[in-house]
């Protein structure tokens, strides 16, 4: 309000009022638009904002003066009328979308995710193993190495195979370190060729790593060595497999003082029957020194009693079978047993933690270098072990000991002695005393040097007496076959086509020219789990990047090519460095390559060879596949598992197919109950594939069932009669009878020691001569079933005079495949039948072809091989596993005990020859095994350590089709009433009916005489 308009007491004194109406609107209205323009910046702000169906709330004057306020969406017009604004759409401060101009605004409720967990998740860069960020800087260059790949005689592809805990990994760690210009911390292992994470924190090795190294001789000549360091778990013994695949040579890394374990013996007659080359280095001999402190003599005995142990395995594996190879020493031929031995050069000695190694040559050289030549190191290394002893005062060498004590044992003296004493004195003199020592053997520390630990100072001080190489190691390889000596064995073992064509010439000679031809063994996961490696060896030809390559999986044959194979271009061809890759342009054969962009259509094992075959008329001018691998364990251990949120369920099939490819031997299914499965070796086994397929490839949360066992199905009577099914049509008959196979036949038949594509004559006097089976018999074998090595036979026990045999011929195939299908899945619980031959007794046979076809034969061929299952009194079986276990002589009361709870037996118990030690060997049911370990770790107190493996297949006890038998719920049940419990619980488990329904089985007028005999016997 003005103050002139009004005196001191409030009387007004302004213009005088015609109207005093009139003048109090137009104060009002004049009011209105002063606060109209002050609020007008706010509300052209806030129109802005408004959305077509918004609501809006105007409010204007009647007054013929008041403009009304017209809202238009691109072009706002406020007018001086009075509008009331919502509370909630008042605006006291600017939004986000003011402040930052073209951000996009998220409102989040509150409580609508857990505060852990981001509004906007950051990108991740996910990596499940360790790798390097750039090329390590190595003692040869990456172009050598390359160029040295081109030379297939100058290269050894190795295997390092032994028992958990033997050092294969500290021993690639060794020649890592010789290699490489890598700092290294004594303190702490590196364990190089453990890249993945799990790896690191379990402190074992879970898969196969390969590494290329090039290291010299004793004569400064290169090699490239292409070694894969294998799992010691025999969970993990299908990668060993997988390793030993692609090997030429095998190297057994033993434990001085454990010595030869039970691991040790399966790996060995393993890489004897897949024909590769024996070589064995005895590693941490440090621990006879400073664990066991045994004298120099009883470490001598200890030595060649583990090499005695090596050879007695290889006298029981390798006679009588031919090895064709270039060193008679380690690869026997028929007439030749395989051999090692120091004196041999196949034996070297090492403690690859300490970071030396050496063989009895390379020790002779030690001698020549420090007292001068005068003498042949090869010479003096015969005489360095054995039963030859040296007599200081004469100084010669003598076959036998004198009574007096004046003659050493050549190795104790010369080797074992000189070790001994570096060891003592670095360990207990003191410092003055350890200089004159070192100045004596020509080494020369400096001062910081001697103020190490100990540890840290014996590895220099050693490192400098051996020269800090692997010379030994490299002159041993280089006396072993290289992939052109070895192709010939090769092709001969792995290819499934004919060898005199084009393809087979090229893979005999390993000819780099030649066709293309790689044998995929192995998938190694890529750091983000996205994707896979392919681990190869080249066997013939040339790869390059870049180029156009057919992908021939598992079942594939040139005559049916079309569904097993897939073209693809390889993206990428590196060279296997564990922890980085080296890109090479083109790499020849018999060299391994990680080929990259080729996993997709591969599963397990696979064949690549160029985009068309040499010739589409001629067998053996067509590329044929490399046979898959032949695993010595079984996965017998089933866990089932789903995902807690149901609309996961792609993702966690999605991760189920990487499972599949990154696990050689991991079976995953889906049961008819639509539960998914996965099956493995063991429990570690397991554990693994869990960890993986939640963390690695599918990050969902995933329910996993308790775990169970894989079952067999057999037989241990013959048919009690004559079963018949007929087809559907009505016009063919099969009759057959069942009986159990002979003790050992079906493991020889599952093993490749005979064989359905052998020829007649062959397979014939196999069987007469080992399981006294007559000519007619062994000539009428017609199928191992339920595959190619399957543990059951199909026999034709038919008559020519009552079945025409063309007629019976022509149905042999439907016949075939039926018998198959039927073992495949048992009539008891839908397992695999075991240890039973089928005998086809009579056939009757439409003439017409249209009435004998394979949709009439398979069926009813099925139903008979059943049928005559049932009557056989059938039974389960169930794997058992074979359990080392290696322990003070005192807890022998307790891993008795443990074990007799779990319905687990000892069968050997004997001290280790040299140690403390006792090692137990016992069978346990795989069903009873699942925490065993760690049961038997408990009632121990740690003291003892255990390993299992699949040994065999026993039967259940009890009869599982004895319907008499109540199981009462939460009660254990009796030991005769496990077979009807697991068939009851496996059956419901897999959505089946309770109980077995003989009527889908059996013919009906069978069935009726059945239940009539029945009740007579009643």
């Amino acid at each position: 309000m003005s103050d002139n308009l009004y005196d001191e007491f409030g009387n007004y004194i302004g213009e005088s009022l015609e109207d005093e109406e009139v003048t109090y609107d137009q104060q009002q209205q004049q009011q209105e638009e002063e606060e109209e323009e002050d609020r007008k910046p706010n509300q052209q702000q806030q129109q802005q904002q408004y959305n077509d169906d918004e609501a809006h709330i105007e409010e204007t004057g009647d007054n013929d003066g008041g403009d009304e306020m017209n809202i238009d969406r691109d072009n706002i017009q406020i007018s001086t009328t009075s509008a009331i604004v919502l509370h909630e759409d008042k605006q006291y401060f600017p939004d986000a979308s003011d402040v930052y101009k073209g951000v996009e605004v998220m409102v989040q409720d509150e409580d609508s995710q857990p505060l852990s967990k981001p509004i906007i998740d950051p990108k991740k860069n996910k990596s499940f193993t360790i790798t390097e960020k750039d090329y390590p800087e190595t003692s040869y260059s990456k172009q050598f190495l390359t160029d040295l790949s081109t030379y297939p005689q100058f290269i050894r592809n190795v295997s390092l195979i032994g028992q958990l805990h033997h050092g294969k990994t500290s021993f690639m760690d060794m020649l890592f370190q010789q290699t490489h210009e890598k700092k290294w911390l004594s303190s702490k292992p590196m364990r190089y060729t453990d890249t993945r994470n799990d790896e690191q924190e379990r402190l074992i090795s879970i898969k196969s790593t390969p590494m290329s190294l090039v290291l010299p001789n004793s004569k400064d000549k290169s090699y490239l060595i292409n070694i894969l360091d294998t799992p010691g778990h025999p969970n993990f013994l299908d990668e060993v497999t997988a390793s030993i695949a692609l090997s030429d040579i095998a190297v057994i890394i033993i434990d001085a003082l454990e010595g030869v374990m039970m691991q040790t013996e399966r790996l060995i007659k393993h890489a004897v029957a897949e024909g590769l080359s024996i070589c064995v280095v005895i590693n941490k001999m440090d621990r006879l020194i400073l664990e066991l402190k045994l004298p120099p003599v009883d470490a001598y005995f200890k030595l060649k009693h583990t090499i005695d142990e090596v050879n007695s395995i290889l006298d029981l594996c390798s006679h009588g079978s031919g090895s064709g190879g270039s060193d008679g020493n380690t690869r026997g031929s028929a007439n030749e047993k395989i051999k090692v031995s120091p004196e041999l050069g196949n034996v070297i000695f090492a403690s690859s933690e300490m970071g030396w190694c050496f063989s009895l040559e390379s020790f002779a050289n030690i001698y020549i270098e420090t007292y001068g030549g005068g003498f042949k190191s090869s010479e003096f290394a015969k005489r360095l072990w054995g039963d030859l002893y040296f007599n200081e005062s004469t100084r010669m060498f003598r076959k036998q000991a004198s009574g007096n004590g004046e003659h050493v044992r050549s190795f104790v003296h010369f080797i074992l002695n000189p070790i001994y004493k570096i060891y003592s004195t670095v360990i207990s003199e003191e410092k003055p005393v350890v200089e004159a020592t070192l100045r004596e053997l020509g080494i020369k520390l400096s001062k910081e040097t001697y103020n190490l630990d100990i540890r840290p100072l014996l590895r220099v001080v050693l490192g400098s007496f051996f020269g800090g190489k692997s010379n030994a190691f490299v002159d041993m390889l280089a006396a072993l076959p290289s992939p052109i000596d070895n192709a010939r064995r090769k092709a001969t073992t792995l290819y499934t086509g004919p060898l005199n064509g084009e393809y087979g010439r090229s893979l005999v000679e390993c000819d780099p020219k030649g066709p293309l031809l790689i044998y995929i063994t192995k998938l190694l996961s890529k750091p983000d789990g996205k994707g896979f490696d392919c681990l190869g060896r080249i066997m013939s030809g040339s790869i390059s990047k870049g180029q156009s390559i057919r992908v021939l999986r598992e079942k594939y044959s040139p005559d049916n090519n079309e569904e097993d194979m897939e073209e693809c271009e390889c993206e990428g061809v590196f060279i296997g460095e564990a922890r980085y890759k080296i890109e090479i342009e083109k790499a020849q054969a018999g060299m391994w390559v990680l080929l990259d962009g080729v996993d997709g259509p591969i599963v397990k094992t696979a064949t690549i060879t160029s985009k068309k075959d040499l010739s589409s008329d001629e067998d053996e001018n067509r590329a044929h596949i490399f046979r898959p691998l032949h695993f010595i364990t079984k996965s017998v251990c089933k866990v089932a598992i789903e995902p807690i949120n149901p609309s996961e369920l792609p993702k966690m099939l999605d991760g189920l197919r990487k499972i599949d490819k990154s696990y050689p031997l991991a079976i995953t299914k889906a049961e008819e109950s639509g539960e998914h499965v996965i099956l493995g070796t063991g429990e570690l086994y397991l554990d693994c594939i869990l960890h993986d397929l939640r963390l690695m490839y599918t990050e969902i949360e995933i329910k996993v069932d308790d775990p169970v066992i894989t079952l067999t199905e057999t037989i241990v009577e013959t048919s009690s009669i004559k079963c018949y099914a007929d087809t559907q049509n009505k016009k063919n008959r099969l009759t057959m009878i069942a009986e159990p196979l002979e003790n050992g036949l079906a493991d020889d038949i599952e093993n490749g020691m005979v064989k359905l594509d052998w020829p007649k004559k062959k397979r014939s006097e196999y069987f007469q001569s080992k399981y006294d089976w007559d000519v007619l018999a062994s000539n009428s074998i017609w199928a191992f079933g339920p595959d190619i090595n399957g543990p059951n036979i199909l026999l034709n026990d038919t008559l020519p005079t009552e079945v025409n045999r063309s007629l019976l011929l022509s149905i042999s195939d439907s016949v075939v495949r039926g018998f198959q299908w039927a073992t495949k899945e048992g009539p008891l619980v839908d397992e695999p039948i075991r240890n039973v031959k089928f005998k086809l007794l009579d056939a009757t046979i439409a003439s017409e072809p249209i009435q004998r076809s394979s949709g009439h034969i398979v069926p009813a061929a099925r139903s008979v091989t059943h049928s005559s299952f049932l009557v056989s009194t059938p039974r389960l079986m169930e794997p058992v596993y074979l359990v080392e276990v290696i322990s003070p002589i005192d807890c022998l009361n307790a891993i008795e005990n443990v074990l007799t709870r779990r319905r687990g037996h000892i069968i050997h118990d004997l001290p280790k020859p040299g140690t403390p030690l006792h090692i137990t060997k016992a069978l346990i049911p795989v069903l009873d095994s699942y925490g065993f370990e760690t049961d038997l770790r408990v009632h121990t107190q740690g003291q003892a350590f255990c390993l299992s493996t699949f040994d065999h297949w026993q039967v259940v006890p009890g009869d599982p089709l004895d319907k008499s038998i109540k199981l009462r719920p939460l009660e254990p049940s009796p030991k005769l009433h496990l077979a009807r419990e697991l068939l009851i619980k496996t059956r419901k488990r897999k959505g089946l009916s309770e109980d077995v329904n003989f009527g889908k089985h059996f013919d009906e007028q069978l069935l009726l005489s059945l239940s009539q005999n029945e009740n007579q016997y009643r």
